[in-house]
């Protein structure tokens, strides 16, 4: 698909998903004839895990730590040249868990927020005649 459908369907405005291109947070997996760029679910997918990480204040380089993990495991085959050795595994896992185990304590606190700012509406309403 091309960057308009993604950009309807991540909900990120095209300049955003270009700067994520320059940053290699996501390379387009193929181009058009003309030398656009192609994207496929997958492209999109890692679109939206940038696009869920952002509000939970994750950086640019924590996303791209992620990813790699994430990408790392992936590709982790059995019985491959390209399985990984149990150690690399279990920090990759390990690596995986920590940013879930934050990315909790982030919604955590903003839920937090969120109900302090409901209380504030509340009370502003209860004022009101």
């Amino acid at each position: 698909m091309q960057i308009g459908e993604v950009a309807a369907r991540t909900e990120l405005s095209l300049r955003t998903i270009r700067q994520y291109e320059d940053s290699g947070l996501v390379v387009p997996s193929a181009a058009s004839e003309g030398g656009f760029p192609l994207y496929t679910d997958a492209d999109v997918a890692r679109l939206m895990v940038i696009r869920r990480m952002k509000p939970l204040g994750f950086t640019l380089d924590e996303t791209r730590d992620l990813l790699t993990a994430v990408d790392r495991l992936a590709a982790d085959v059995p019985d491959t040249p390209g399985e990984l050795d149990p150690a690399v595994r279990a920090a990759l896992v390990a690596r995986v868990r920590g940013y879930e185990q934050a990315a909790a304590e982030r919604v955590a606190e903003l839920r937090a927020q969120l109900a302090r700012a409901e209380e504030f509406a509340n009370s502003l309403r209860a004022r009101l005649p």
